[in-house]
């Protein structure tokens, strides 16, 4: 059974930056997508960034390229977000989502993901 915790959320200043962590657990696939999503209470769940696991081939929303980034600690099964230049617009709860296998779809479609974890609020204010 595939788990996601996620991490790291909090309330920052806009133009500051928040660091997002993603432990993962009961992972056997060999490659695989974990992606990072939010949602806030206007708004449909959207695609932020997401990664392959087998290869590391990123994918960013344009809204947030050149701010975040994604990176991987594999030896700890953990996934980061580091958001940098973060605007108020970014409020929002993240969730950290995983495909069983190489799943179907666009790599930040949210229907392409089978597994998510409970969320972590983060509040950008001005």
């Amino acid at each position: 059974q595939v788990q996601l915790v996620e991490s790291g959320g909090g309330s920052v200043q806009a133009g500051g930056s928040l660091r997002l962590s993603c432990v993962a657990s009961g992972y056997t696939y060999s490659g695989y997508f974990m992606g990072w999503f939010r949602q806030s209470p206007e708004k449909e769940r959207e695609g932020v960034a997401a990664i392959y696991s087998a290869g590391g081939a990123t994918y960013y929303a344009d809204s947030v390229k050149g701010r975040f980034t994604l990176s991987q600690d594999n030896a700890k099964n953990t996934l980061f977000l580091q958001m940098n230049s973060l605007k108020t617009e970014a409020s929002a709860m993240y969730y950290c989502a995983g495909t069983r296998g190489s799943g179907y779809g666009p790599p930040l479609a949210k229907s392409k993901y089978n597994y998510w974890g409970q969320g972590t609020q983060v509040t950008v204010s001005s």
